[in-house]
């Protein structure tokens, strides 16, 4: 009686395994959990992307979209000659891109590397710090607006009992208002920023420190020699996250400055989008233009630093 040769199973041969195939169920899941998150970046996001660069070219009162009219880039070249709160806008966006890049964050990546120290108390700090960040930009500037109220407020209550006489109106004088804000909006920040870097050092390799501190180095030398460049994905997360933060600034400004139409002083160009489309004489066109301007800036500000990036470490 004759078998069938058996062919021999060496060690480390791998096994053949048939593919599975998908069934309904994984089907049904695959596009519940894949299609509908992507339908909605698709609705709420790249759609209405397309149809601001669209509109950006014509004109429209945003009613009858029988009332839709091609100019060109009329409106680009009304809002680079022709309107008078564009550059006070774009200087003061840049303003504030600046402050919050050279006081919030990097007070709020000092913070985290102190709290990281296993300094005492230190759960009670890290929730006092973060709790700004839990409260959305509104209420953050319903907030300050009760400290900066001219004649309640407690800023100006301090200043008055250190010195009579101070009587000063942080959101209704031009060449305050701006900063009064900035540190309302700074305040929330540096929790954020906190809790990002404070993240990114649980991870960190303690082994480095140790190496470092055997080498002579002190505190601050370790952290920028090599706590800092180790972070790099962290940094470049909290860079990228500062320009967006400064670039579509608008919930705050919009409670402190009294709501729709900028204050002077206070022209960002998120208002300027809101004005325009939202306002009193809607002109749809006008604020897509605007918005256009804004997606560039930031896709500049952004590009720009991480094509640098690229090209660093492919050198």
């Amino acid at each position: 009686m004759s078998s069938a040769p058996v062919t021999p199973i060496t060690p480390g041969t791998p096994k053949r395994s048939r593919a599975r195939r998908l069934g309904p169920g994984d089907r049904l899941f695959l596009t519940v959990v894949i299609g509908i998150p992507l339908a909605a970046l698709l609705f709420f996001v790249w759609l209405p992307a397309l149809a601001s660069l669209g509109l950006s070219f014509t004109t429209w009162d945003g009613i009858d979209l029988a009332d839709i009219h091609w100019t060109g880039l009329d409106n680009y070249q009304q809002i680079f000659t022709n309107y008078p709160p564009f550059w006070p806008a774009v200087r003061h966006n840049v303003i504030w891109l600046l402050f919050t890049a050279l006081l919030p964050t990097p007070f709020g990546i000092f913070l985290a590397y102190q709290l990281d120290r296993k300094i005492r108390f230190t759960r009670i700090y890290q929730t006092a710090i973060f709790l700004p960040m839990v409260l959305s930009l509104a209420v953050v500037g319903f907030i300050w607006e009760i400290i900066y109220n001219p004649d309640t407020g407690l800023l100006n209550g301090i200043l008055n009992a250190a010195g009579p006489g101070h009587h000063i109106d942080w959101l209704g004088n031009p060449d305050l208002n701006l900063w009064a804000v900035l540190v309302a909006s700074g305040w929330r920040h540096t929790g954020y920023i906190m809790i990002l870097y404070l993240a990114g050092l649980k991870g960190f390799d303690p082994a480095l420190k140790e190496a470092a501190a055997l080498d002579g180095a002190n505190g601050r030398q370790t952290f920028l020699r090599v706590v800092f460049p180790a972070l790099k994905p962290v940094n470049i997360i909290i860079l990228v996250v500062t320009v967006m933060e400064s670039l579509r600034a608008f919930d705050i400004v919009y409670v402190l400055g009294g709501g729709v139409g900028s204050k002077p002083g206070m022209e960002l160009l998120s208002l300027l989008i809101t004005d325009n489309i939202i306002g009193e004489s809607s002109h749809i066109g006008y604020g897509s233009a605007l918005a256009v301007v804004l997606l560039l800036v930031s896709l500049a500000a952004i590009g720009t630093f991480l094509v640098q990036t690229v090209r660093k470490e492919d050198q």
